[in-house]
């Protein structure tokens, strides 16, 4: 009954506080009765959530991490959204129908209201896209939309944004032009880029739009309040359309970038949940808190970038190399323990129509002999025990948990004349040094936007997305994706992308390392929470039992 009471806020100086923020949003239009219903509650259902890491941004345009989806997934609510256990299921769209050729899609949105009170209407999405799109925008997840006619030529200033093949018939109804048919549509729908934003409030606001006092949206949560560094307050939405099966009245959510702080504090009862359990813990974890423990396979890749732009990562020699003085079963079995499965290839197993079987060509080579070619392939190149290359990892984090596979990696690699320093950074400083080239290599992952095997691909083609950090080119793998994109048959659509795959890993741009698995820590008494291949678990269909 303890931990019940401190998830619960009473009558006290903070909880006076937030009523007034309440307040002053219900007096700027916030559907100010339902604001005094929820403030009028004595007990609020508190969900404390520990995040791994400070959000950028709370703009659906800006997002990029799985960190900030969490938090916008609560505020906004696109055509579809996750469901109780991450498939896709209607939201803003009621329901919807596909042009024969796969190429139109209308959708028809259901009557629901912005959270200060105006109608959700087409024209908020086609305003969102043409906004992401907008190079002037500058959205870094912008590349995700190119499915839509003509995206990326808006997004690369050629065209006019509303030459985007979206379009509001009327009030309720959208229709959508593809470039090419795209089955996996519904479930992109539910990623925060494709999300709407209120026109009449971005247009007034500008960016201030996503301050706690300008911000509006359509999904189960309103933004309260952000104190840097230390916690977002969301509250209920009462004028959700299906508010009333929405159990938590508010979540809070905490960045929680150093793990072990992070598990000290769910074991004092003040978190409820906490994204990405520390490492070095598991095994106590598992003789103590084993009901709390949920590792789970899902579709995320950890990987190492290779910086084809700087030499001597130009070199193929050298990428194989590297490739090859890495032993990705001693990480994963022996410094991670939590069910990891080593990586030669890019596509996680287990991919939706897809036939996998991809593997690099040593896959199957026992250690010492990929030691050794690995020695000769440095030789060759240049590098040997008196001539050693240095060089650096960016690794994004700053907590002591993130050193330990880095360290194996750097103890590794000195068999084969390499020298790594290993540069640690918070998030969002890594993954933006990243973008804009600045580093030899990164320990970074990336997490399925949608089950399919081209939202890994396309990180690797050299189209001008933003997401191909290695700087790959390859055109004929290249034309296989595209080759892809218009082959309606989904066996051969996977055929295609596998051969792209086979070529890609002949180049070997990147170092996958391993198959993640969900590090999720939730107390018991948390229901509703679900295993899922992308680990998404939306506050809208949780509770708190006792």
């Amino acid at each position: 009954m303890r931990m019940r009471e401190s998830r619960m806020i009473r009558s006290n100086a903070k909880h006076v506080v937030i009523i007034a923020a309440l307040g002053f949003l219900a007096a700027c239009g916030q559907s100010e009765q339902a604001q005094q219903d929820l403030s009028a509650q004595e007990n609020l259902t508190i969900l404390n959530r520990g995040n791994s890491a400070e959000p950028r941004s709370l703009d659906p345009h800006y997002a990029q991490a799985q960190y900030e989806s969490t938090i916008v997934g609560d505020l906004l609510m696109g055509l579809t959204i996750d469901g109780p256990d991450a498939i896709s299921i209607p939201a803003a769209a009621e329901n919807w129908d596909v042009s024969d050729d796969g190429l139109v899609w209308t959708f028809y949105l259901r009557e629901h209201i912005w959270s200060d009170g105006t109608p959700v209407t087409a024209e908020d999405f086609v305003f969102a896209w043409q906004r992401i799109l907008d190079p002037k925008t500058a959205a870094p997840y912008a590349s995700l939309l190119y499915i839509f006619k003509n995206a990326q030529a808006v997004n690369s200033g050629a065209l006019p944004p509303s030459s985007l093949g979206a379009n509001a018939l009327d009030a309720l109804t959208l229709e959508l032009e593809l470039e090419n048919p795209a089955p996996y549509l519904p479930e992109l729908m539910s990623h925060f880029t494709t999300y709407p934003v209120p026109r009449h409030v971005v247009e007034t606001m500008g960016s201030d739009w996503t301050a706690a006092e300008n911000y509006v949206g359509n999904g189960p949560f309103n933004f309260i309040e952000w104190v840097p560094n230390d916690h977002i307050t969301l509250d209920k939405n009462l004028a959700f359309y299906d508010a009333e099966s929405v159990a938590i009245d508010r979540v809070v959510y905490y960045p929680a970038a150093d793990p072990d702080a992070a598990l000290r504090r769910f074991r004092a009862g003040e978190l409820d949940m906490l994204d990405e359990l520390p490492i070095s813990q598991i095994e106590w974890l598992r003789a103590n808190m084993a009901s709390a423990v949920r590792i789970e396979p899902f579709l995320g890749l950890e990987y190492i970038p290779i910086n084809f732009t700087r030499p001597p990562f130009d070199d193929p020699r050298i990428r194989e190399a590297l490739n090859l003085g890495l032993n990705r079963e001693i990480i994963t079995d022996q410094i991670l323990r939590l069910g990891y499965v080593p990586a030669y290839a890019i596509v996680p197993p287990g991919t939706a129509n897809y036939p996998g079987g991809n593997a690099m060509g040593f896959a199957a080579t026992e250690m010492q002999a990929r030691i050794a070619r690995a020695q000769a392939l440095m030789r060759a190149a240049g590098y040997g025990p008196d001539n050693r290359l240095s060089t650096s990892l960016l690794v994004r984090s700053t907590a002591a948990d993130a050193r330990r596979v880095p360290a194996a990696i750097q103890q590794m690699w000195r068999e084969i004349y390499v020298d790594l320093e290993i540069l640690q950074a918070d998030g969002a400083i890594t993954y933006s040094r990243i973008q804009e080239g600045d580093y030899d290599m990164g320990l970074i992952n990336w997490i399925a936007d949608f089950n399919d095997a081209r939202n890994f691909l396309f990180l690797l083609m050299s189209d001008g997305s933003g997401k191909n950090y290695a700087a790959y080119e390859n055109l004929a793998f290249d034309a296989l994706i595209l080759a892809s994109d218009r082959e309606t048959d989904p066996d051969r659509r996977g055929a295609l992308m596998a051969e792209a795959e086979r070529l890609a890993l002949e180049d070997y741009p990147w170092i996958p390392l391993y198959y993640l698995v969900t590090r999720d820590l939730v107390q018991p008494y948390v229901q509703g929470w679900t295993s899922n291949a992308e680990d998404v678990n939306r506050t809208r269909w949780l509770s708190l039992g006792n």
